[in-house]
């Protein structure tokens, strides 16, 4: 068994890592979907690769928290349920849903990205799977919970409507479009900032260091992603709104 002190100094270089690769990756555009480059090295499906690369996060999380000697308190229980609830979706159904027909990427980015979602998938698995009795009673009812549980809810729901529409859209055109509506009016990715949302919402309900390392991962990996595809959709069409920005509104 990995002792909490030793896990939390591993969380802590991890978030180290996150910090130091956060200026790189707003230089370099990462190579997939829209942004594809054979230059990249070889390629799978899509559809394959992307199913690939989120599953380690829906069954090492699994693992580790089930067969954890931690007790299996209903903070636990609210925590994995989410935790599921996202990644059934991301590892499963969306690539199903998506629309990616002939459509390759690098296997050097799925193999990054099972890396990733390995590490993460392990670290808050095994907080929660061993290390749940760091809960205080009452913790059901503390407003860092509640408004946790609320976020995860909200951002999830952002997460998941907006990618519907982008599905959406790419079913009824087989070219580019850009979005519009709702949250679309003021930024180029709401989906983007859903997913920032709900693991923000999961830091603060679970209030543990794998967790907040997460959600730092998710803001280090999304918010270039958007700045790169609200560059490419202002190259693209001539009239993208010249308001939008790419990924919180009013800031950038």
């Amino acid at each position: 068994m990995i002792e909490k002190d030793t896990l939390t100094i591993l969380v802590w270089i991890w978030i180290g890592i996150a910090i130091v690769l956060f200026p790189i990756l707003l230089k370099v555009t990462a190579p997939y979907g829209r942004h594809t480059k054979k230059s990249w090295g070889p390629m799978i499906g899509n559809r394959t690769g992307w199913i690939l690369m989120e599953l380690p996060a829906l069954l090492v999380f699994s693992f580790f928290v089930i067969s954890g000697g931690g007790i299996k308190n209903a903070i636990v229980q609210i925590a994995f349920f989410l935790w599921i609830a996202h990644y059934i979706n991301r590892s499963l159904i969306f690539p199903i849903r998506i629309r990616t027909k002939n459509k390759k990427i690098p296997f050097s980015i799925v193999g990054l990205a099972f890396f990733f979602n390995l590490v993460n998938g392990f670290v808050n698995g095994y907080w929660l799977g061993y290390f749940s009795d760091s809960y205080a009673e009452g913790w059901l009812l503390d407003p860092r919970f509640i408004f946790g549980v609320i976020l995860f809810i909200a951002g999830f729901a952002i997460n998941q409507y907006y990618d519907h529409k982008l599905i959406r859209l790419r079913s009824k055109n087989a070219g580019y479009q850009f979005p519009k509506g709702g949250l679309f009016s003021v930024i180029s990715c709401p989906n983007f900032l859903g997913e920032i949302i709900e693991w923000g919402g999961f830091a603060l309900l679970t209030w543990n260091l794998p967790a907040l390392s997460f959600f730092i991962w998710t803001a280090v990996n999304l918010i270039p992603r958007a700045l790169d595809h609200h560059k490419w959709y202002k190259s693209y069409f001539n009239n993208y709104p010249a308001n939008r920005k790419a990924i919180f509104p009013r800031l950038f």
